[in-house]
């Protein structure tokens, strides 16, 4: 039915006759000459009627946005004044000697190019227009494409894949499950997977050593900007494997995706502990393009009289942190500073203490802030030190629990390195290792970080003895700022779940 996409044709089809299916784009009428840009999954592509092609012609008069068409035609160039560098096809067009529509259409509900904003309502709605459009086409076409590199590489590292039951019964996972209700068995419900957890660790103790999956997974959970009910992961186990030979398998395949489908190359993946990153950051999955950096000032509050961070900087739980932005006396306004005081309340921050530095070098009268005067003129140079400020630099504060320092300030070297076009480099890939493995509940118990089987890096003995101190062995794969994934070696001592279970109800 058709020889070619629409969006393949190249110079060095001129002078071949073609067929084309698609979508008509748009159509012009040129003073007798009509114009059809013809759309597929490919592309578009330019086809000309004339009057010469006599029926063929009127029936592209009658050709409107939308129409199913099928066109054979004749490749020819286009003459160096009508090319257009911004189409792949530019250089060629398609004369048109024969014409069938295959289906008429309404007029579209919204235009379908890339230069017309669209309402998320309104695209839903008319779910089928949607996918038509070039932005969609071409996610879509991607998606297809990083499938295949990952099943690539992963087989050629020893992988199998193997598919693992959609309706099963409830295990533990981080939300609720999506329930579907038996036919045969009355009363009684089937859940939808999660994760594929369990059945791959059936996988690992059968023998399969190395497993993986383009798995579907459902959490019955709120929506969020990085959250849907409904999900693909790449899932991944194997067997007698230390925490660096799974990561290296899992760069290897994200670097063979990245160079195959965008010819990019990742490089190496640095490593950072979870307690240098929120240190340094304030976030597990810190954005390194971004060269900000939060800076502990504590040690320097102790003695203030103003309380907002003496308070935090004597509590074991507390954190005073420093945040330079280099020139942003400049580059921010009173009212944007009053808009990140704002901003920073969202993560649970009381408020936004700042100094601007005029003039380092007169700290009496150089450094202007309405916190200035609270502290003594040696925690001012302390400060101007520890931060390495200069001139026309302007410091942000947090003073809080040590949590809400971190959201909080986390948060807004996010929101500073975004709005003040601060990042550098187009990707920064990094490993964070070394994850707590319990955290501090509100009522000073401890509640488990990760899922109940991932193992922690000490013996039974060390955990029992001291569970708040305990890492665990996870790992997170984190990309200018976003988590893409994680895993842990799983506990293969039968003394350990135990162990863990003791400390996450009982507390230390």
């Amino acid at each position: 039915m058709r020889t070619d996409y629409c969006g393949a044709i190249r110079s060095t089809h001129i002078d071949q006759e073609i067929t084309l299916c698609g979508w008509v784009d748009r159509r012009r009428d040129h003073g007798g000459v009509i114009f059809i840009d013809l759309r597929d999954r490919e592309g578009v592509v330019q086809v000309v009627f004339d009057p010469d092609a006599g029926d063929f012609f009127r029936l592209a008069d009658r050709v409107r946005s939308e129409y199913v068409l099928q066109v054979t035609g004749v490749v020819r160039a286009r003459s160096e004044a009508t090319q257009n560098p911004n189409m792949p096809t530019g250089e060629i067009e398609v004369y048109g000697r024969a014409l069938q529509i295959f289906s008429e259409a309404k007029t579209p509900a919204f235009p379908l190019d890339q230069y017309n904003e669209v309402g998320e309502d309104v695209r839903l709605k008319y779910r089928y227009l949607d996918l038509r459009r070039p932005e969609m086409q071409s996610n879509l076409v991607l998606r297809s494409k990083i499938s295949s590199s990952v099943r690539r590489s992963l087989e050629s590292q020893g992988f199998l894949d193997l598919e693992t039951p959609m309706l099963t019964r409830a295990t533990p996972e981080g939300a609720r499950d999506y329930l579907v209700p038996s036919r045969t068995h009355n009363g009684k419900f089937f859940a939808l997977p999660q994760s594929p957890q369990l059945f791959k660790q059936l996988l690992m103790v059968s023998g399969f050593d190395r497993y993986y999956q383009v798995a579907r997974c459902f959490r019955d959970e709120d929506l969020r900007a990085d959250r849907q009910s409904e999900f693909t992961q790449i899932d991944i186990e194997a067997s007698f494997v230390e925490e660096e030979t799974i990561m290296g398998i899992a760069e290897k395949m994200i670097c063979d995706i990245f160079k195959e489908v965008l010819d990019v190359d990742l490089g190496d993946f640095p490593r950072m502990t979870w307690h240098e990153a929120m240190s340094r950051f304030g976030s597990d999955k810190p954005d390194l393009r971004n060269p900000l950096e939060l800076v502990d000032v504590a040690d320097l509050m102790t003695d203030v009289e103003f309380k907002v961070f003496s308070g935090p900087a004597k509590d074991a739980k507390g954190r005073v942190a420093a945040l330079k932005v280099p020139g942003g006396i400049e580059k921010l306004s009173r009212k944007q500073i009053d808009d990140f005081t704002k901003f920073v309340g969202i993560y649970g921050a009381r408020g936004l203490a700042y100094i601007k530095c005029n003039d380092i070098s007169d700290l009496s009268e150089g450094l202007q802030s309405p916190i200035v005067k609270f502290l003594p003129e040696q925690v001012r140079g302390a400060i101007i030190e520890r931060v390495q400020a200069q001139n026309g630099d302007l410091i942000f504060f947090g003073a809080d629990k040590a949590t809400i320092v971190n959201e909080s300030l986390g948060a807004l070297r996010n929101k500073l390195g975004s709005d003040l076009g601060l990042l550098q480099g187009e990707w920064a890939p990094l490993w964070v290792v070394d994850f707590p493995m319990f955290e501090e509940d509100t009522d000073g118990s401890l509640t488990a970080l990760h899922h109940p089987f991932t193992s922690p890096s000490v013996d039974v003995e060390s955990l029992v003895a001291e569970p708040a101190q305990a890492l665990s062995r996870a790992y997170d794969m984190v990309l200018n700022g976003t988590e893409l994934g994680g895993g842990s070696i799983r506990i293969h001592d039968t003394r350990m779940p135990s162990a863990v279970s003791d400390v996450v109800w009982f507390g230390e």
